[in-house]
């Protein structure tokens, strides 16, 4: 892929958040051929993927301000605003080949009173092949901003996108359309940040060392999808949907969906969106393939970040010691996990004061660890 050299401006005004210019630059060398053959993960990206077209520009140069003060209550003397920076890490793991991708921007630029920035993430777990992940991968943000609900109304932008990257994968003759994915996104405009998530991937946040889910697996045995499933007549057969698929939501596999524009799909590519308000208690995000989760619970993957990042404070070994785990653990899945920070610091030790005759004082990462252990 040839680079190119993108500076658009992004402004929005979504409740008391707003972007406005991202100013980006990728020049791809690797080939995603040879990568999957190799078993390699992708290279971790710094900039947008094929958003060539001059009304993806256009559309990113709106121009709306918001008043940063309104955030401020009468006892802060500042608003909290987030410095993004991230690292990931994937490995093929016990599987034959990588079909996981993953997204990482860090900068889709500032504020135009450089007072916030804005970024965004993915983790795409394929299946069938590579196709698919691949595809929506260098798709989905480009299918964000150029639809016409972005930037006004984000949400509804970015479930469009989902359906349009589902559609669009269908109409390419050039990839195997039975090839799927599931599809984890998290899009973050100064202290706003909305995940949205199609499968079984995951995000959780971490809070002072407490594990914050930010979305819900789409198993099919799990109850309102295997509601939905049987309402649209399908069936879930020892964990599977229709006795083929493990998951009950993803992008692709249309030899298991009807005509396009149905309703009736027990599949559904449509994403479930959750949105949270960071501040200075949310110390970082953890963006993991089920291959992650399927050997650990969500508040044991916070507990090993954190005491790493009080380590070193690098996101990026973070990242492979989440893997490295995993692997000790069995995991028979590929892996891929990102690990966004928050802070340019490392989290601070916490420690929980306990009154009696005798004054004690413990770690409240003892605790954390204590947790994460026997969630196992």
């Amino acid at each position: 892929m040839t680079g190119m050299d993108f500076s658009p401006l992004i402004t929005v005004l979504e409740s008391d958040f707003n972007m406005d210019s991202a100013s980006t630059t990728e020049t791809d060398t690797l080939d995603d051929t040879k990568q999957m053959s190799k078993g390699k993960p992708p290279r971790h990206l710094s900039a947008l993927h094929h958003i060539t077209s001059t009304t993806t520009s256009s559309r990113l140069q709106v121009a709306v301000t918001a008043d940063l003060d309104v955030c401020k209550s009468p006892d802060e003397k500042s608003v909290f605003l987030p410095v993004y920076r991230s690292g990931s890490c994937a490995e093929q793991g016990a599987k034959q080949f990588m079909e996981d991708e993953h997204i990482c921007i860090d900068d889709l630029g500032p504020s135009l009173d450089s007072s916030s920035l804005s970024a965004f993430y993915g983790v795409f777990d394929g299946h069938g092949g590579t196709d698919a992940s691949l595809f929506v991968r260098k798709n989905i943000l480009r299918f964000i901003v150029d639809d016409s609900y972005f930037p006004l109304c984000v949400n509804k932008a970015i479930k469009n996108a989902f359906l349009k990257a589902d559609y669009q994968f269908a109409d390419d003759s050039s990839l195997d359309i039975s090839s799927g994915t599931t599809a984890l996104t998290a899009l973050i405009f100064g202290r706003r940040l909305i995940v949205a998530n199609a499968g079984d991937c995951r995000a959780v946040l971490g809070r002072r060392g407490r594990a914050i889910e930010l979305s819900k697996d789409h198993k099919p045995n799990c109850i309102t999808e295997k509601t939905r499933i049987e309402k649209l007549g399908g069936v879930v057969y020892d964990g599977y949907l229709n006795g083929q698929l493990s998951v009950a939501r993803a992008i692709g596999d249309w030899h298991m969906k009807g005509p396009k524009g149905s309703s009736d799909c027990p599949l559904t590519p449509e994403p479930e969106l959750r949105e949270a308000e960071l501040s200075e208690d949310d110390e970082f995000l953890i963006m993991g393939c089920d291959g992650l989760w399927d050997v650990m619970s969500s508040q044991c993957a916070v507990t090993i970040a954190r005491k790493e990042l009080m380590i070193h404070n690098d996101p990026e070994r973070c990242c492979r010691e989440l893997v490295r785990e995993a692997l000790k653990r069995n995991t028979c899945d590929n892996l891929t996990v990102i690990v966004v920070c928050f802070s340019p610091d490392p989290p601070q030790r916490i420690e929980v004061r306990v009154e009696s005759r005798v004054r004690r004082s413990i770690s409240a990462e003892g605790l954390n660890l204590l947790k994460g252990v026997l969630d196992g």
